[in-house]
């Protein structure tokens, strides 16, 4: 066995706890990854799918080429963006993971695994099946083929059956701390100036996914706007004017997406120091953004009106203008 890969990044514990089931004589055939999103828990998969399928003096080709790793994720949402995704390109993707994808999964299990004994099922999310598809992967999780393993990411494991997750063993992904953030970005972001980690690491709540997408998209302005509103109010809506200028007249979708994971973050971070009537405050605004997170990853919003949706969700919450006070 080897060490823990480059891509898994903090999650020691978890990768320990993987690696002594693997040397084990009864290995789980069903793995329940959960933790929120942007914990890693994908590159986990790929990389455990990879130590699971790995066989000695087998040379073993990429994931995405390898016929005994099979990954269930939603589809292109249309013939246009499947051309994106083959060329390379940012693409949308179809809400759910489809019954159909299951049933041909399925399939492919009658089959024994090619290059070895192993063969790894990645389903991410689990949490987007379709209700038919959980449904069908539910039957092959109680009567699995020999040789074949579950690996189910989760962003929300409560979505999931309860049926589904009993049939799991869960490994339960922490947030990172903050000088594993640090070390993490240094190395992957080498550019970035002090002020933009800090911000990366003080908005990502302990999520390495968030903190490198605030680094990559230049996200701390907003960032730092987010805030003010957050804190401030935003009465004659000049920080949601500010706000709509920093996102740029043209963002790309990812910048879009991101914003709105950023605020949600926000709100979450915020919510721990609240309370009475502005936690209320805080809770509604962080179930309306993520409401909205879900509709801008189907439709495509205006992104003016996106932003301004977001930080007038931020003002709902933020602390009232006259229980502000300036330190003396």
């Amino acid at each position: 066995m080897t060490g823990k890969p480059d891509t898994v990044i903090g999650q020691d514990a978890v990768w320990a706890e993987w690696m002594a089931a693997l040397a084990s004589e009864r290995m789980h055939h069903a793995w329940l990854l959960a933790g929120p999103k942007g914990l890693g828990k994908r590159d986990f998969a790929h990389a455990a799918a990879a130590e699971l399928v790995r066989e000695e003096g087998v040379r073993q080709p990429p994931l995405d080429q390898h016929p005994d790793i099979l990954l269930l994720e939603p589809l292109p949402a249309n013939d246009d963006e499947a051309k994106k995704k083959a060329e390379g390109k940012p693409f949308q993707t179809k809400r759910n993971i489809s019954v159909d994808q299951v049933r041909t999964m399925i399939r492919k299990l009658a089959t024994k695994p090619t290059l070895g004994s192993r063969r790894a099922i990645i389903v991410e999310p689990a949490d987007d099946l379709e209700k038919g598809a959980v449904n069908a992967l539910l039957k092959v999780l109680e009567e699995p083929p020999a040789g074949t393993y579950f690996l189910l990411i989760a962003h929300q494991p409560g979505r999931l059956l309860p049926t589904v997750r009993s049939r799991c063993r869960t490994l339960r992904f922490a947030p990172l701390e903050r000088d594993q953030l640090d070390r993490m970005l240094r190395q992957a972001e080498p550019q970035a100036d002090d002020a933009s980690r800090a911000a990366a690491i003080a908005a990502s709540n302990g999520s390495p996914g968030l903190a490198l997408t605030i680094v990559q998209l230049e996200l701390g302005a907003i960032h730092a706007l987010m805030q003010r509103i957050l804190h401030e109010g935003d009465h004659h809506m000049q920080l949601r004017g500010a706000l709509t200028q920093e996102m740029g007249a043209r963002p790309t979708r990812e910048r879009q997406l991101a914003a709105l994971e950023l605020a949600r973050a926000e709100l979450a971070g915020a919510l721990a120091a609240a309370s009475g009537e502005r936690q209320m405050r805080i809770i509604e605004a962080h179930a309306a953004m993520t409401q909205l997170s879900v509709e801008a990853g189907t439709y495509n919003f205006d992104a003016g009106l996106l932003i301004l949706e977001i930080g007038g969700l931020l003002a709902s919450a933020a602390v009232p203008r006259e229980a502000v006070r300036t330190p003396r």
